[in-house]
């Protein structure tokens, strides 16, 4: 009797290990989802780049230096989001994206601001264009990288949890880090506007 009665336990154990498993390989596969939209947003706006980039250096010859900066910092988030793409939630392949979609965003609108000082260039139905697509596509990469944080907390709170967590990193199911959009406490400061 005590030898089904153990047997009848290992086989619950067995099936819930089972079950447990297969809701962590759901969620992970959910987090790559959602970095795989992120993954085609970046993309959208890494093609983009280089169209704003010719339609600009017409305007502006005397801004070669920005124009540069702008496709350098492109060819690093692109880069950056191949190995990322490799590896969605390892923390230094999202650490290296998360840096170089900053810099590159920060190219970006600094050439944007630059833009503004020529009234042709602002005219430009391409440049018009292209600036409404980018920030269409920005408004987009925030809405994936929410839905891959989402799938991140709900990842790591089903692989935290005992005694789920016990299986999870026997079979090497790790914690993942979220998308920031900032760093540091500076980037979240609120600016200061004074007259």
């Amino acid at each position: 009797m005590t030898t089904y009665i153990a047997l009848a336990v290992v086989v619950v154990i067995v099936i819930w290990a089972i079950a447990l498993y297969n809701r962590l390989r759901t969620h992970k596969n959910q987090v790559e989802n959602a970095f795989a939209q992120i993954d085609v947003q970046l993309k959208r706006r890494h093609d983009l780049i280089p169209n704003l980039v010719e339609v600009a250096r017409g305007y502006m010859q005397h801004e070669a230096q920005t124009l540069e900066a702008v496709i350098r910092a492109r060819g690093e988030a692109v880069s950056a989001a191949d190995k990322a793409r490799q590896s969605p939630g390892k923390a230094q392949a999202m650490g290296a994206l998360m840096a170089a979609e900053q810099v590159l965003g920060g190219q970006v609108g600094r050439l944007m601001a630059l833009a503004e000082a020529y009234p042709t260039l602002k005219a430009d139905a391409r440049m018009q264009q292209l600036g409404e697509e980018i920030t269409s596509t920005e408004n987009r990469i925030g809405f994936a990288r929410q839905s891959y944080n989402d799938e991140v907390l709900e990842f790591n709170n089903q692989a935290g949890q005992f005694p789920d967590l016990i299986v999870a990193r026997l079979v090497g199911f790790v914690h993942m880090d979220m998308l920031a959009s900032t760093q540091s406490e500076q980037e979240r400061a609120v600016p200061q506007v004074r007259f």
